[in-house]
């Protein structure tokens, strides 16, 4: 096995570890503290949010798609990433690709396991607020922002 493969691999095992612990960790402790707990008064709260659509609540509305079908959706995704991965050179392009393959299959988990995704972080300024997430969406939007920083880089140096 490549580096680049072992490291990609190692990120996938690294996400999924540290969503599903979080998750575990965080739902137990709101469950008992009534669902919200305020961690920067203004700015940052856990909250229970259950998102039954795909990311960040896209798709939940009065007619969500089964959970089977997001997870389907997925793990296909996964295995063109690794395939995608198998193919690929570029550092940063791997790590993308594992920390997108890691917050997915954590997702997918989530879905196996309640039927929607428990997603906890809630971030507010004043009028302004982002939808809840977790440390699998969060993973996935940064292997994605690796991905396209290193196809803007591969490019740039393409260039005459």
């Amino acid at each position: 096995m490549r580096p680049i493969d072992r490291q990609a691999m190692g990120l996938v095992a690294l996400t999924l570890i540290v969503d599903q612990a979080s998750k575990e960790v965080i739902l137990r402790y709101l469950l008992k503290v009534g669902g919200l707990k305020s961690v920067i008064e203004g700015f940052f709260q856990l909250v229970v949010v259950w998102n039954r659509g795909v990311s960040f609540g896209l798709l939940s509305g009065d007619r969500t798609v089964p959970p089977w079908a997001l997870s389907g959706v997925a793990i296909a995704v996964c295995i063109g990433l690794f395939l995608w991965l198998r193919r690929t050179d570029r550092l940063l392009t791997g790590w993308g690709i594992g920390l997108v393959m890691g917050g997915a299959i954590g997702n997918v988990i989530d879905r196996a396991r309640w039927g929607a995704v428990f997603d906890f972080a809630d971030f507010h300024v004043r009028d302004w607020h982002w939808p809840a997430f977790n440390i699998a969406d969060a993973a996935i939007v940064v292997g994605v922002g690796l991905m396209l920083v290193d196809s803007l880089i591969g490019e740039r140096q393409r260039a005459p």
